[in-house]
């Protein structure tokens, strides 16, 4: 797992070339877009409950046969086990969004997700469903201009948008 940074610099080391100055550029891009970088996780993070309960509370009503008797939310274990893997592919996300870099989303999270919903027979189009719903919610929070650094934020927004969708993608 590595930051943009680190990639960066570890790819010209292997090549055994300076970075060039378009890397450089997008390098130096990063740091004076830190403050809203950290701004747009910590929104994420604090309202990470909230996030996760209306994506679920949505996709329950949207597919009402998830939590029927005999679908995969009935019971309060299964809604419970729904609601925990929502939050952790949220939390990974936040760390991609901070590290600028979609490595430990895809390492920690998303590698092997598909197939171990496959062997529970749970239906990964809704999950993808739900993760979507998060993106939503997470990045109307995030674009919300009070009280963050002021500034244009569709770059990052985009970049936070292509995190949820990887992992929507992921598991579908």
């Amino acid at each position: 797992m590595l930051d943009a940074f680190a990639k960066v610099v570890s790819q010209a080391d292997a090549r055994g070339e300076y970075l060039s100055s378009s890397q450089l550029d997008a390098l130096t891009n990063m740091v004076r877009e830190g403050n809203k970088r950290m701004d747009t996780v910590n929104r994420i993070t604090s309202n990470a409950s909230s996030i996760v309960a209306n994506a679920a509370r949505s996709l329950f009503a949207e597919q009402p046969q998830l939590i029927a008797p005999g679908g995969n939310a009935y019971t309060s274990r299964r809604m419970a086990a729904c609601l925990r893997d929502m939050e952790i592919i949220l939390r990974y996300i936040t760390y991609a969004i901070f590290s600028g870099d979609a490595s430990v989303l895809d390492d920690r999270c998303l590698n092997g997700l598909r197939e171990t919903y496959l062997a529970l027979g749970t239906p990964g189009s809704s999950v993808a469903v739900g993760v979507q719903k998060m993106k939503e919610a997470a990045i109307a929070i995030a674009n919300d201009t009070n009280g963050i650094t002021r500034g244009d934020c569709s770059a990052l927004m985009a970049e936070v948008s292509s995190y949820f969708d990887r992992a929507a993608q992921a598991v579908a």
